[in-house]
């Protein structure tokens, strides 16, 4: 009997039901109290996780989403394929004025949609969603910068600013000439406080590129290692490495070259070289004097730009020997990733051996999107591990309360004192470690694993 119990798959913690049509994305925001989704009609659902429950949907866009994003505490981002990114004015207490019909109810009236603050005209006849970088400016006001296809050249990467909506930088990777196909897949950070781009082709082609002198985008890696277009990639918290998933079976650990040491120090030493320039310049007037007291003119140097060296070798790759995994997402301890596989299952994989650790399987159809809540810096060091999670699904504990919007019951995590049941809702949405898996089948599976 323990035998057949402990070999019973895991399920789900809760699975939440509304859509019409499949899930193309999935983000947990307000500190993993709220998801996310959006789905191939364009409707947009923002679930409260303390309840399970709807608290603002909306259409906002006429084609498919390709990505659902926060920024701050107040915006939401949405891609759509209408050719549109929108910026939405949706903050905790805007919530309470929008719609709450779900999208698979069609006798609705028409919904109220949050306040419109920016548009991009954009291109996404690749599939590829938008990636983002939050940058600060000195008088402090919120600056965001968006990664997006080139609207004319599939193979070209248009950098825009938010939120003044100019376009920064029109990139082009490479030569013109070599087939590297549609840009599918990209993420934009700072490494240090450098600018940083990775981007996947339709070829299998993955290139890092960073922002140098004179507006220059110099490519630091670059490597080939999926015989199908990248369908996914995401870069570690750390953002010394990124991984790839594709059309095949392949997923692959690639390197994030760190700033170079001499570009920096030759900074140093251009600001160093106009102070020991002047100081030898007052010395000249003395040294028509004493000639052999003249200091030697120091001689700057000059950026590292032709010198660089492009790696070409991932960290390492994987044949898993199921094709079509995208969705993926790296946890936010760097840890474990995720995937979403058109086989209908989510794919946990370990980040340090590359090793398959669970196989999620609910969803009767593929599923599209992965998301992880980010965990709070206290549970980092306390991880719940592969094997205690299987072993809970002899109790039921972790893995048997399915939840869905229809019912609110929540199991509380054990804490010291009373809390009231609203209380231990909170603390269930903030501290479980929630994994969001997007199907097509309209549903989104919620797993609390690790």
């Amino acid at each position: 009997m323990s035998q057949h119990q402990s070999a019973e798959p895991a399920k789900p913690k809760s699975v939440l039901r509304g859509h019409r049509t499949q899930v193309h994305a999935t983000a947990f925001i307000r500190s993993n109290h709220r998801l996310a989704t959006g789905d191939a009609d364009g409707f947009v659902v923002i679930w409260d996780l303390t309840i399970m429950r709807p608290r603002a949907v909306w259409r906002a866009h006429t084609n498919a989403i390709l990505t659902v994003a926060d920024w701050g505490d107040n915006r939401i981002i949405t891609h759509g394929r209408d050719n549109r990114l929108v910026v939405w004015k949706l903050a905790l207490e805007d919530e309470s004025a929008m719609s709450t019909a779900l999208p698979l109810d069609e006798s609705a009236p028409e919904r109220t949609r949050p306040w419109i603050l920016h548009i991009l005209e954009v291109n996404t006849m690749n599939f590829c969603s938008f990636a983002s970088c939050a940058i600060r400016s000195d008088n402090s006001l919120d600056e965001l910068l968006i990664a997006v296809p080139n609207t004319l050249e599939t193979e070209a990467i248009d950098i825009f600013h938010l939120p003044s909506q100019d376009r920064r930088y029109t990139i082009h990777l490479g030569s013109k000439t070599e087939q590297k196909g549609m840009v599918m897949s990209l993420s934009l950070f700072l490494c240090g406080e450098h600018l940083t781009l990775a981007a996947a082709y339709e070829s299998g082609l993955a290139i890092v590129a960073r922002l140098g002198e004179n507006e220059t985008w110099d490519i630091l890696y670059r490597a080939q290692v999926h015989s199908q277009p990248v369908l996914s990639l995401d870069v570690a918290p750390q953002k010394d490495f990124f991984l790839t998933s594709g059309a095949d079976a392949i997923i692959a650990k690639h390197p994030i070259p760190p700033p170079c040491p001499l570009a920096r120090e030759s900074q140093q030493s251009r600001q160093a070289n106009r102070k020991n320039t002047e100081a030898a310049n007052s010395s000249l007037s003395s040294a028509a004097i004493s000639p052999e007291s003249s200091p030697a003119i120091p001689i700057p140097i000059p950026p590292r730009q032709s010198n660089l060296i492009i790696e070409t070798q991932p960290l390492k790759t994987i044949n898993t020997k199921h094709s079509g995994q995208q969705g993926l997402r790296i946890r936010s301890d760097g840890k474990i990733f995720a995937t979403a596989g058109w086989d209908s299952k989510v794919r946990v994989y370990s980040i340090k051996t590359m090793t398959e650790l669970a196989v999620l399987k609910w969803h009767e159809v593929g599923c599209y999107a992965t998301a992880f809540a980010t965990l709070a810096d206290k549970q980092s060091s306390n991880l719940v591990t592969p094997n205690t999670h299987r072993n809970k699904s002899k109790d039921g504990a972790a893995t048997t309360g399915n939840i869905d919007n229809e019912g609110t019951t929540l199991t509380a995590l054990p804490k010291p004192g009373q809390l009231s049941v609203k209380d231990r809702r909170i603390n269930m949405a903030r501290e479980a470690h929630w994994l969001a898996a997007g199907s097509k089948d309209g549903k989104i599976s919620l797993w609390d694993i690790y």
